[in-house]
């Protein structure tokens, strides 16, 4: 009959339908690196084996740390009793004006015309700001988008999928001298055609920890000021890489408060250790109130089509500490006592290296700051340091919050070991 000659049809239809996922033709993904860093790191069972590569601090005995004024402050927030209801879609304004305060300054000429939005931590400040940029920005799709080389990768991604597709590194790190190529960056940045935007990382340059000096920061402002750049700072490490807000705030408020028109992400993961939370900022400096007005008055319509009412609880703990001058003031100390365990793990590692007598040049380790440091070890070093059970990240990265008083030989002796392993690798610690 002809249920009996249709079945075997269906059948067959059936069968094609299963093993043809609409998603057949995606291609393989390629692995993260830090993640697949990390894979290794976990499956690693010696018991010597130290982690140099997570972006987020750790203990002298290589633990999370939670700030005791972040305790302090949710402690005092549940007696509040608090609902959790949606905050407003730009954020609560009592966390966007101190935070504003913060990055540029109580009494800063540019609070009254910059527009400012809660944000995904960081990373979601710079979604956000690219956003504007491509949307409202005229020529936003031909303009060069200036970054550092090197970067933070997600940098890339971010302003690729916002819709950049100029982008453009400049030099920014000298592999002879791991330090500043200033003469590079300054004129990669003048070269760049009119109006070009620029990335600028605030403080603690992410990987490599070297950031230019205060009068450094002046002559780039020029450059930018000649040019007529848009300039796009990245504030992740405000306090954490210097210990202090303010001189971690220098650049950024330099620029602002000469007449730059400017975008600034801002983030609380790494100077209140709220990794989890996602607490963070964009902020949009403008020329006069009736532009910032203006573009103020879009903001909704973007954050909606991103992810809508922003996290609560973050952004409540970073309220209650800069509203209260005793948690401020306790937060200004805490952050001073992570800064300086940082600089002492610098420290004892380049004496250590020293000391042991490992080939090449190791002050560098010392001279950069904040979370990261370029070591100078070639991808052959790396390898090898894994397996001595240090794992390290790419390019040679290392973030030195994981170098304590129990390993900080061990991890010296491992360089030592591998430095001498591949002498054709060691002209790079020359």
């Amino acid at each position: 009959n002809m249920l009996t000659r249709i079945f075997p049809k269906m059948q067959r239809f059936a069968s094609a339908r299963a093993f043809a996922s609409i998603w057949a033709g995606v291609p393989q993904g390629s692995p993260d690196p830090i993640f697949s860093i990390r894979d290794r790191y976990l499956a690693d069972k010696s018991k010597d084996k130290v982690f140099l590569v997570v972006g987020a601090y750790r203990t002298e005995e290589g633990k999370p740390y939670v700030f005791p004024v972040v305790r302090k402050a949710e402690e005092l927030l549940m007696k509040e009793n608090l609902d959790h209801e949606y905050a407003p879609i730009i954020g609560s304004p009592k966390f966007l004006d101190l935070s504003k305060k913060l990055l540029f300054g109580e009494k800063s000429p540019v609070l009254d015309r910059t527009v400012t939005n809660q944000t995904i931590s960081g990373l979601g400040g710079l979604r956000l700001g690219s956003e504007y940029l491509f949307k409202f920005l005229p020529g936003s799709n031909e303009k060069q988008f200036l970054i550092s080389g090197p970067t933070w990768p997600i940098h890339h991604t971010i302003l690729e999928d916002a819709g950049f597709k100029n982008l453009i590194n400049y030099p920014y790190y000298n592999p002879k001298t791991k330090g500043l190529d200033f003469e590079g960056m300054k004129n990669g940045i003048k070269s760049a055609p009119k109006s070009s935007i620029v990335l600028l990382h605030a403080s603690g340059h992410n990987p490599t920890g070297v950031d230019p000096s205060q009068k450094q920061w002046e002559e780039i402002l020029e450059v930018v000021k000649e040019k007529e750049h848009i300039v796009f700072f990245d504030s992740a490490y405000q306090g954490y890489a210097t210990g202090s807000l303010e001189k971690d705030a220098y650049p950024v408020r330099l620029f602002a408060e000469n007449g730059v028109e400017l975008v600034c992400a801002q983030s609380y993961s790494k100077n209140l250790g709220l990794y989890g939370e996602r607490a963070g900022l964009i902020h949009l400096v403008c020329k006069d109130k009736e532009a910032s007005s203006k573009l103020a008055s879009n903001s909704d319509f973007l954050i909606r089509g991103i992810w809508g009412p922003p996290p609560i609880h973050g952004a409540r703990i970073v309220t209650k500490i800069l509203e209260t001058p005793e948690l401020k003031k306790q937060w200004k100390d805490e952050l001073m006592t992570v800064s300086e365990r940082i600089m002492e793990a610098r420290k004892k590692l380049r004496a250590e290296l020293e000391a042991i007598g490992t080939p090449g040049k190791w002050d560098h380790i010392e001279n950069h700051i904040g979370m990261f440091s370029f070591t100078g070890l070639s991808e052959a070093q790396c390898k090898a340091l894994e397996e001595k059970h240090v794992y390290m990240g790419p390019g040679g990265r290392m973030s030195v919050s994981g170098i304590n008083s129990f390993n900080y030989k061990y991890v010296a002796q491992a360089i030592k070991d591998v430095v001498e392993k591949y002498p054709q690798e060691r002209q790079i610690n020359k």
